[in-house]
């Protein structure tokens, strides 16, 4: 499907099976959602770009490198918050933005509550990151809001996807790319995917 990257790797295959599976309780589910993440950092950052510096061993001078983007990792809360500890293991540099987001279970459709980003997102590298990409709904609002507040340059992460959101998401922001460890087969009547994993919001947190 446009714009969709699947990372698969057989690590990521092995934790996302640990996610899906319903005996998973909440204290694995939160650290095995924390490891894939930082596994899928490493594909989404592949392509990032780098500066040269000189830097000096104990031994002699030589070339290093540091991350030529400026990068903000936007969460969508709840579930997003998941996500961020693992993507801040390998990048303690990026800075961190909320966007707040809840479905309404009649209409599907997302409704706002809170949002607080850091200063020149123009000029930043954006990384959205939410757990599901089901119908698309929450991840367009959340990209639509980052680009009202100045973001150009924006990623959607998430583990597993529908093609109603991937459609939906290439629809509305068709110069978004976005990154899943899974394409899905569909949502159910409900707009849960299948198989998914159920409600990533609650499990991560104890509250289903």
């Amino acid at each position: 499907m446009k714009n969709l990257v699947i990372i698969d790797h057989p690590l990521i295959r092995r934790d996302l099976s640990t996610l899906r599976d319903r005996r998973t309780g909440t204290d694995q589910f939160r650290v095995t959602l924390r490891r894939v993440s930082t596994l899928v950092a490493f594909a989404v950052t592949n392509d990032f770009r780098l500066s040269l510096r000189l830097i000096s061993t104990p031994l002699e001078k030589t070339k290093g490198y540091l991350l030529t983007d400026k990068v903000v990792l936007v969460p969508v809360l709840r579930a997003g918050l998941g996500m961020a500890e693992g993507f801040l293991d390998l990048l303690p540099e990026a800075r961190v933005g909320h966007i707040g987001l809840y479905r309404d279970e009649d209409t599907l459709m997302p409704i706002d509550y809170y949002s607080k980003f850091p200063k020149r997102l123009s000029k930043s590298l954006i990384l959205v990151l939410d757990p599901m990409l089901a119908t698309g709904g929450s991840a367009s609002a959340a990209i639509r809001f980052i680009k009202k507040r100045g973001g150009k340059r924006i990623r959607l992460v998430s583990l597993v996807a529908a093609p109603e959101g991937v459609r939906k998401l290439n629809s509305d922001h068709g110069d978004v790319r976005i990154y899943a460890a899974s394409l899905d087969r569909r949502l159910n009547s409900r707009g849960y995917i299948l198989p998914g994993l159920g409600d990533a919001g609650d499990r991560v947190f104890g509250t289903e």
